[in-house]
């Protein structure tokens, strides 16, 4: 059994990693945060007698200290936000000789990860995933399915549309509110431009959904898959709000926030974390993902394909802990493919499609491939 430890283990995605790996025969779970009652009680209640909570602090000077007291084997990191971290509990757990995954989002964090880590975990002779989580760790799992053999790549869309009533949590709010009317750089007619998040949003259809407005966010996908996969147009990711009050709301504070009439929009994520549930009326526990890749395939011909998946009964929060989910049980019991290679690695590429469907399955989620019209409007389903 790995001896793995969630950090951040009582909170909106942790708990429910938690919940899964702390009834896998291969792990040995350990729930931890800076709440040690409330990492306990979670313990107590997934009623596996192998489970059990315990009181650690992130930023504390003795966390090596702590993983190794522990004989922790594998850190899983689930506390956010993760914009406003460095790199200490990877660090942490190279020094103390464990694996390391996180389910970071925050761009930089992301994108600088491997060279800020790498030969410690080399030198451990470990692994450390950064990333485990929808972006880029599914996403470029669909990119990948989508446009096998071909030729080149030219356009990649990609919108998260979340269920209106599916729990939230504070540091998902905190990481969205990072970048709402701040600049980003995006790479639209195959050069870095730079666009304002949360601004211009614009109709995305889906599958099986309603059709949104979404707007764009700043998330690691936008600098890393015009490099992984030559893209010659654009990468483009968008987030659609199932409240179009909602949606607006983000819009005005973002031209707020880029004239500089509001302070940093983090100040207010304790008041919108708490005021959001009031427009739950307004929407359903229905939410869902689509991408899209357009270029020409192994023959040259034009190609455009587009994935959706839709998750019912505010299940869409679960996606996100697929990832590193998947990635755990890899390190606890290797399969054919042999074990996850050593040092420093953004999840990128590391998991297929297929390994997702399970997770899908589980959660009663449905899925399309849809083959569409070369020259649709970007975000029109056809």
């Amino acid at each position: 059994m790995m001896k793995t430890l969630v950090l951040g283990g009582y909170g909106n995605f942790g708990a429910r990693i938690c919940r899964i790996l702390g009834r896998d025969p291969r792990i040995e779970l350990w729930i931890a945060g800076r709440d040690g009652p409330r990492a306990e009680a979670l313990a107590v209640s997934i009623r596996n007698h192998g489970v059990r909570g315990v009181a650690i602090d992130l930023d504390s000077a003795d966390l090596v200290v702590e993983l190794r007291r522990l004989g922790i084997e594998l850190v899983i990191h689930a506390a956010g936000p993760f914009q406003q971290q460095g790199y200490g509990v990877a660090e942490a757990a190279a020094a103390a000789g464990a694996h390391y995954i996180d389910l970071a989002d925050g761009r930089r964090f992301v994108c600088d990860f491997p060279a800020a880590v790498d030969a410690a975990f080399r030198a451990a002779g470990r692994t450390a995933v950064c990333g485990a989580s929808t972006l880029p760790g599914l996403s470029s799992a669909v990119v990948e399915h989508l446009a096998a053999g071909w030729r080149e790549i030219d356009s990649i869309d990609i919108c998260i549309a979340p269920a209106q009533t599916a729990p939230r949590g504070r540091a998902t709010l905190a990481a969205v509110l990072s970048y709402c009317g701040e600049p980003v750089s995006v790479w639209i007619e195959g050069a870095w431009q730079t666009r304002r998040g949360w601004a211009a949003p614009e109709p995305i259809e889906f599958a099986r959904l309603k059709a949104r407005m979404g707007a764009l966010c700043d998330v690691p996908d936008l600098e890393l898959f015009p490099t992984r996969y030559g893209v010659t147009q654009r990468v483009m990711f968008n987030a659609a709000l199932e409240s179009g009050m909602a949606q607006r709301a983000f819009e005005r504070l973002s031209k707020l926030r880029a004239r500089r009439l509001l302070p940093r929009l983090t100040h207010f994520t304790g008041l919108l974390n708490a005021t959001a549930g009031l427009l739950d009326f307004l929407g359903t526990p229905r939410g869902g993902m689509m991408l899209r890749v357009q270029g020409r395939n192994a023959a040259g011909r034009p190609m455009r394909r587009s994935w959706h998946i839709v998750a019912e009964d505010d299940h869409g929060p679960e996606i996100p802990c697929m990832a590193a989910l998947l990635l755990a049980r890899r390190l606890a019991s290797p399969d054919a493919r042999g074990p996850l290679p050593v040092g420093a690695h953004i999840a990128a590429g590391l998991l297929t499609l297929m390994e997702f469907a399970p997770e899908f399955a589980r959660w009663g989620m449905a899925t399309d491939t849809l083959n569409e019209t070369v020259g649709t409007p970007a975000w029109r389903v056809a």
